[in-house]
């Protein structure tokens, strides 16, 4: 590890935040940053478990409706959800009711907001003392960018700024105040930035039409992921199995599976009566659920749970995951059905990628994940194609079948990659 260390202000609401994407994909980088003579300062909201290795300062919001929402995780983190922690949220949210309702009308704004001028006050503290040479906001909450754009205001510090999700939904206009403030937060993160990247091609060239002036400071950077610490053999066995992991909603939804799924097996009741789909993680959207029973496919749709820790084998849940990924047939990725899939990638794909098993997707209006499905050997078409979704079924169930299932050539997309970029234009802009 180099000797010469450099500190570097790194803004996250959730960091260690039990498992979630926006979390993930700063905390994979932190060893990685850590290896290149990184030494990180974080700032982040209370909601995740404080990190040991370096100083990492967790602050509460000072708004009302963000005090809530965060002290319910910091209690649930403490107690679990017992009668203690239904006790005192109850009393905070009623103590609390006529200031968050003062606090809506006033700003209209996501609870979240209220996490940035303590950010910033932290913040500015810390960069007196500890004089780090850059300051980096990530995602998932926007308060962590509009911290940076302030903290770079008033220090002339760089900031580089990493925006996980579209900050204007595709083809529409802003009408609520939330809506038009992420407008003008992508407005600042153009114009002020000294490096900011997107995790898609889409989301870039919409954020560089809108403000032109971000040029060359703009760039996309996949965001990969890290190598699974638990592994499993794979053994083809008499039934196909695809495996869905991850959460499942109404807009990200097995439905449309679901409805391909019952046609196919009146078209190819041999080769559906072989093939099943395993859900684990989020329960299955209330949509598919419907539509599992409207069609009675209870028995090849099945809701597996969630994986937890394991006293037998002494296996996490998260371990149990990534063998399971490793031992089923394919693994079924699910893009939603909005616009904005336009604009971004399931993070969930990257880890995919680490079980060398092919990726089955269903994908919406994303040439990207399109090709970088095949490009790594899995099978995609347009969820709203609904003969391409039948013939990819048949199509997966011939390969499998034939033992010939597809397989990439490309290595899985690692977080250290992302990491490499990030320094390397880091410090081309210094």
């Amino acid at each position: 590890m180099p000797n010469c260390r450099e500190r570097w202000l790194i803004l996250s609401h959730g960091f260690n935040m039990d498992g979630r994407a926006a979390s993930l994909t700063i905390t994979d980088k932190i060893p990685h940053l850590m290896e290149a003579g990184i030494e990180p300062i974080v700032l982040s909201a209370v909601t995740g478990t404080r990190d040991k290795r370096f100083r990492h300062d967790q602050l509460l919001p000072w708004g009302p409706a963000g005090f809530r929402f965060d002290l319910r995780h910091l209690l649930a983190l403490r107690w679990g959800r017992d009668w203690r922690y239904r006790v005192v949220t109850a009393f905070v949210s009623l103590a609390l009711a006529p200031f968050i309702l003062l606090e809506r009308l006033l700003f209209g704004l996501q609870s979240q907001w209220s996490w940035m001028p303590a950010a910033v006050c932290r913040g500015l503290w810390i960069m007196r003392r500890e004089k780090p040479a850059l300051i980096y906001s990530t995602g998932g909450a926007y308060s962590a960018h509009w911290a940076g754009f302030w903290l770079k205001r008033l220090t002339g510090v760089r900031w580089i700024a990493e925006v996980h999700d579209p900050m204007v939904f595709p083809g529409t206009v802003p009408a609520t105040r939330n809506l038009k403030f992420w407008a003008r937060l992508e407005g600042m993160i153009c114009r002020e930035a000294d490096l900011a990247w997107w995790f898609t091609d889409q989301a870039l060239a919409s954020a560089r039409r809108r403000h032109p002036e971000l040029g060359e400071r703009g760039l996309v950077i996949l965001p990969g992921a890290e190598p699974p610490v638990a592994s499993a053999p794979y053994v083809k066995g008499e039934k196909l199995v695809l495996g869905h992991f991850g959460s499942l909603s109404a807009v990200r939804s097995l439905r449309p599976l679901v409805e391909a799924f019952s046609e196919f097996r009146k078209n190819h009741p041999e080769m559906a009566g072989r093939l099943y789909v395993h859900c684990y993680g989020g329960a299955i959207d209330a949509p598919a659920r419907q539509a599992i029973r409207s069609h009675g496919l209870e028995a090849h749709i099945v809701d597996q749970g969630r994986l937890e820790w394991d006293p037998v084998t002494r296996l996490s849940g998260r371990e149990r995951i990534q063998q399971r990924m490793h031992q089923v047939d394919g693994l079924l990725l699910l893009h939603g059905t909005t616009a904005d899939c336009a604009e971004y990638i399931p993070s969930k794909f990257y880890d995919y990628l680490w079980a060398h098993r092919p990726v089955v997707g269903l994908v919406h209006l994303n040439s990207q994940l399109m090709q970088l499905i095949q490009d790594h050997g899995g099978y995609a078409v347009e969820v709203d194609e609904h003969e391409q979704v039948l013939a990819l079924l048949a199509t997966v169930f011939h390969d499998w079948e034939n033992g010939r299932m597809r397989s990439g050539t490309l290595p899985p997309i690692g977080t250290k990659q992302a990491v490499e970029i990030i320094l390397a234009r880091a410090r081309w802009v210094a």
